[in-house]
Parts: C-alpha cells; sequence; structure tokens
C-alpha cells in the first residue's frame, strides 16, 4: 500500500476537524431538504470556525446557512449570512467563493422584493465569473438572472438567460441540472400564457411541449437525489404545465401530491403555492365557486408564512373568481386588499433595506475595525524590526572599526577581561605597521587607509576563529588567543607577520611594503592584565629597534 507517511505532520486543529464534521452534516441535511435540522447545523459550524479563526471553514458555513434559511422562507438572514460570508472571503481573496455566494445571495433579495439590490448582486458575480474565465460560476449567474427578470415581469429576457445557462448545464451535476429544468419549466407557465395572449399559438405550443420535457426530466433527478423539496417544487410546476396542455386530471393529481409533500416537510411556501394552484386549476375548468375555497385557504396558508407576494398574487386572482361568480363587492374588496397588500409590501421592502443597510453599515465597522488591527500589528511589527536593526547598527558601530570592520579598543576592553576569566593561559599580541607615516606621506591617506583594510583582512585569516583581532588604535592591531602558551602562539603569529610584510600597496612599487611588528605576552588564567598589556607594548617597541617581521615575547607577568 502507498501513501504520504504521517510521521512529522502537525496534527490537525481539533476545532477545525470539528467544524469540517458538522459542514459534511449540514450538507446532509440540505441534500434530504431537512433544511431546519441543516441550517442549526451550519450555524453552528459557521460560528465555531470563526472562534478558531478558520476562514475558509466560517465562509462554508455560512454559504451553507444561508441556502438552508432561503428554503425555510428567511430571507433576511439568509441576505445577512452571505453578507457575512462575503466578508470573510473577500478577506481571504477568494474571488471564486465571493462569486458563489453573491449568486447565491440574488435569490433571497428576489423573494424580498429587492430586485434592482439583486441584480447588482449578479452583475458583479458575473464581472468575476467573466474575469476568472470559470464556466460553471457563469452558468449559476445567468441561471440566477433568469430568476429575478422572471419575478419583475420581464419572461422574454428570462427566457434568454435561462436558456442561456440549459445550454451550459451539460456536464454539470444532477443538482445544478435539476436547478436550471426546473426553472426552465417554472418560468415556462408563464411564458406559455403570454404568447397565447399575444396571439403566437405555435410559440406557446413549441414552448409547452419543450417545458414539458424540461421538468419530467427534472422530476425524474429530484426523486433519484431523495430530495423532497425539489420534488415538491417540481410537481408543482409539472402540473401548472399540464393544466396549460388541457390535461386537469393529471394536473390537479400533481399539485395535490406536491402540497401533500410540503406539508409533511414543513415547506410552507410549497404548500401555500400548491394550494394557490389548485386553485387556479380550477378556476381554469370553470370552477369559480370551487377555485374561491381553495384562493381562501391558500390566503390563510400564505400570510401564515408571511408570503406578501404569494398573498397579493391570490387576492387578484379571489377579486377576478369573484367577478366571475357576480360578487361585485367581494371582488371590488379583494382588489382594494391586493392594493392595500401591495403599499404594505413597499413598505416591507423598505424597511427591510433600512435594516440590512444598518447590518452592513455594522459589517463594515468591523471590517474596517479588523483591517485596522491587523494594520496596528503589522506597524508594531515593522517598527519593532526597525528598532531592533538601529539598536544592532548603534552596536556595531560602538564596538566596531568603521575602517576595517575588526572590532575596535572598546570592544577588546570588554572582550579581554572575559577571556582572562576563562580557563586556561591568554597570549596576548601587539602589532605595529612599521614604515606607515611614509605610506601615508607617499601615496597617500587613502591608500594607507587600504593598506589597513587589506592587513586586517589577512589578520582575519590567520587568527583562527573564535580567538580575537581588532584594531586597537592608528597603526597598531591586537590579537588574543585563548588556550595558547607562548611556544604554541608563535607560529600562527609569525605567519600573521610574514603575510603582512608579503602585501604590496595598491599600485605602489613592492618595495614599499609594510611589517607587523608584534610584541607578546602570556596572561595566566585569572592573572594581571594591565601588566601583560604592558609588556606586550614593551616588546613591540623592542621589535621594533631589533628589525623587522620578528616577533618579541616574554616570560608571562605574575599577579
Amino acid at each position: 500500500m502507498t501513501g504520504t507517511s504521517l510521521a512529522g505532520r502537525r496534527p490537525a486543529d481539533p476545532a477545525v476537524v470539528q467544524v469540517g464534521v458538522l459542514l459534511e452534516l449540514a450538507e446532509e441535511y440540505r441534500l434530504a431538504g431537512d433544511y431546519r435540522a441543516g441550517s442549526g447545523v451550519a450555524r453552528q459550524a459557521a460560528e465555531l470556525a470563526r472562534a478558531a479563526g478558520d476562514a475558509t471553514g466560517q465562509a462554508r458555513g455560512l454559504r451553507s446557512l444561508a441556502n438552508q434559511l432561503l428554503r425555510l422562507g428567511e430571507q433576511e438572514d439568509a441576505v445577512t449570512a452571505c453578507r457575512e460570508a462575503v466578508a470573510v472571503l473577500e478577506a481571504a481573496g477568494d474571488d471564486a467563493g465571493v462569486c458563489e455566494v453573491l449568486t447565491l445571495q440574488a435569490l433571497p433579495l428576489n423573494e424580498l422584493g429587492m430586485h434592482e439590490e439583486a441584480l447588482d448582486a449578479l452583475a458583479r458575480a458575473r464581472d468575476i465569473a467573466q474575469r476568472l474565465g470559470d464556466r460553471d460560476l457563469l452558468y449559476w449567474v445567468h441561471n440566477r438572472t433568469g430568476v429575478v427578470h422572471g419575478s419583475m415581469g420581464d419572461r422574454g429576457l428570462s427566457t434568454t438567460y435561462l436558456m442561456r445557462a440549459l445550454t451550459m448545464a451539460d456536464g454539470m451535476d444532477a443538482e445544478a441540472r435539476f436547478c436550471i429544468l426546473n426553472n426552465v419549466g417554472d418560468n415556462a407557465v408563464h411564458e406559455v400564457s403570454r404568447l397565447r395572449a399575444e396571439g403566437d399559438a405555435d410559440g406557446a405550443e413549441e414552448t409547452l411541449r419543450r417545458a414539458l420535457g424540461h421538468v419530467d426530466e427534472a422530476l425524474g433527478l429530484a426523486r433519484a437525489a431523495g430530495n423532497p423539496f425539489r420534488e415538491s417544487i417540481c410537481l408543482d410546476n409539472y402540473g401548472m404545465l399540464l393544466a396549460l396542455a388541457g390535461d386537469f386530471t393529471a394536473a390537479a393529481r400533481m399539485i395535490e401530491n406536491s402540497g401533500a409533500i410540503a406539508g409533511i416537510h414543513g415547506y410552507r411556501s410549497l404548500e401555500s403555492a400548491a394550494l394557490q394552484h389548485q386553485a387556479h386549476v380550477r378556476l381554469m375548468r370553470g370552477q369559480p365557486a370551487a377555485a374561491i375555497e381553495g384562493l381562501l385557504d391558500a390566503l390563510d396558508r400564505a400570510r401564515e408564512a408571511g408570503e406578501k407576494p404569494m398573498a397579493m398574487e391570490i387576492l387578484r386572482e379571489l377579486s377576478e373568481a369573484y367577478e366571475q361568480v357576480g360578487d361585485f363587492a367581494a371582488a371590488l374588496g379583494h382588489y382594494r386588499a391586493y392594493h392595500a397588500l401591495e403599499r404594505e409590501a413597499h413598505n416591507h421592502v423598505a424597511a427591510a433595506r433600512a435594516r440590512m443597510a444598518v447590518h452592513h453599515f455594522e459589517l463594515d465597522n468591523a471590517r474596517l475595525e479588523t483591517d485596522n488591527a491587523r494594520l496596528e500589528a503589522e506597524l508594531h511589527r515593522v517598527r519593532s524590526a526597525e528598532l531592533e536593526a538601529a539598536n544592532l547598527s548603534w552596536q556595531r558601530q560602538a564596538s566596531e572599526d568603521a575602517l576595517t570592520g575588526l572590532p575596535n579598543r572598546r570592544s577588546v576592553e570588554l572582550r579581554l577581561p572575559e577571556l582572562v576569566a576563562s580557563a586556561g593561559p591568554l597570549c596576548v599580541a601587539i602589532a605595529d605597521v612599521d614604515l606607515f607615516k611614509g605610506v601615508n606621506d607617499r601615496f597617500g591617506h587613502f591608500a594607507g587607509d587600504e593598506v589597513l583594510r587589506q592587513i586586517a583582512a589577512l589578520l582575519r585569516d590567520h587568527v583562527p576563529e573564535g580567538d580575537l583581532v581588532a584594531r586597537f588604535g592608528g597603526e597598531e592591531f591586537l590579537i588574543a588567543f585563548g588556550g595558547l602558551d607562548l611556544p604554541d602562539a608563535r607560529a600562527p603569529l609569525r605567519a600573521a607577520a610574514g603575510a603582512g610584510g608579503r602585501l604590496p600597496v595598491g599600485a605602489a612599487p613592492p618595495r614599499a611594503g609594510r611589517d607587523d611588528q608584534p610584541g607578546v605576552a602570556v596572561v595566566p588564567g585569572g592573572g594581571d592584565l594591565g601588566a601583560a598589556m604592558a609588556l606586550a607594548d614593551q616588546r613591540l617597541y623592542e621589535a621594533k629597534h631589533r628589525g623587522r617581521n620578528r616577533v618579541e615575547a616574554g616570560p608571562p607577568p605574575t599577579a
């Protein structure tokens, strides 16, 4: 069996793992049509993900929550969940995720009667989908745009968008295909009536024939998925199309089955729609009295569910039905009730806009506070780094010779006592660059500086790492070997002195050389450092008077 070893992997965050489990459970409920349970689990997943700092899990939880609240008729809460998901996804830079949620957000906005806002969300989603070149995202944008235009009464434009989406549905999953087939069928109910009213009988019949094929396929997909919500809504559309085809018996049976499924599973809006459409079929059959009874029942259900658009449509149909039976007073009363509810619906939309504007404002403030906190943290990090760099630079300037890059005299004064305090002897040498004044006089100070830099580099190369080589002042250098006694220190000191003597001065003749003249003293562990330094300086003086390229050493001073 092959696979990636788990050794060395960090264990997954338990909270993130739990979020994943909850999201899978929420999806199972959604696919089964149990939106009440699914929305509860999705909300729990989103809150847990937020607390755990899991942006991906939070966005997925909010999207699932919105998708299920939509089916429950809780449209404002669905919009709120979508907006929060978009904020999280924008912060994460997930454009595809933003597009998906905006496409979903259009549905509850549409149900609230906020059609302009729904189309604005879809326009933004379309721009993202086109920029990403994502065919699947564009399919959902066209699908939902068609739904919104249909709700606005523009059935022609709705058909254009829905048919465009239908051509893109090949190869997509069963849920996506069901969605477009069912939407095309729902739109055809209105489109067939419009075409007939305009006298286009052939166009109406062709539209009806295609739509019946679409909803038949959609019903098969809904049943195969075991999703009662999809089956109920599809049966309702199927029934209305059969009624338009003149098969009233089959139509009544389909719609009755739709209402029964909706009642069992608590889909209140679908149950109200089934009652309304049952009554509508009775009107089509010339049974206005029976239709009135069903419409009154449907009106009560729609009002209980808070379905104002549906209640308005039922009131309009009641007015027409009462007119057909000759009860003009009742017809006028329901007509007036229709217009009163229409005004109330407009007020409701305005109030919903105001509430959501407040939420949007709060969401923007929260996002701004988060961005400010992130900016403050970044500024603090940058300031800390700058201060640390400045501190390191200051420390370096205080302890390093600017010309040669070697430790300076101040650094020597700090480090030598530490070396003396360590175990073992310390060999201290002071070297002077002989004839250095002549170099400066003949070739200039820039040449002299280059001599000092190159000698520093040679000394660094010949002194073992961990020992000390420093510029002691002017043309003097100090070398300190920890743990070496005088005999052991002679070899590296002679090598260093010899290397210095062979170094030419830039473009000057080779004879214009320099000699390192070290004077050496050894400090035993705990010995007198000051005395050793004085002795090394004295040895340097003796070396300068006895010749060049010499190492002058003497016995170590005693404490």
